[in-house]
């Protein structure tokens, strides 16, 4: 199995926030002040993103930054028993 990265999980979790608010890349990536290559590149998992970085996209979205984190935890969590399960088997 692929390791899971937490930069994938942060990425996929920022893209579904985006998207579950029905608004563009261009929009989020001017509003937080990052160039629209980079985020889209966070929202893939390519790039690390800085605790600064982070806070103002969440911001951006008005989603607070512990709520983003926490769901990532869950993801992470999960994934993490996905893989404990299937060494087991």
């Amino acid at each position: 199995m692929k390791p899971v990265l937490v930069r994938e999980l942060i990425g996929e979790t920022l893209r579904e926030l985006r998207f579950a608010q029905g608004r563009t890349l261009r929009d989020v990536s001017t509003a937080a002040r990052v160039s629209l290559g980079y985020l889209s590149e966070v929202e893939r998992g390519q790039k690390e993103a800085s605790s600064e970085l982070l806070a103002s996209i969440t911001a951006a979205l008005e989603v607070p930054l512990s709520v983003v984190l926490l769901t990532v935890s869950d993801k992470l969590a999960a994934a993490e028993l996905k893989t404990r399960m299937a060494r087991a088997a």
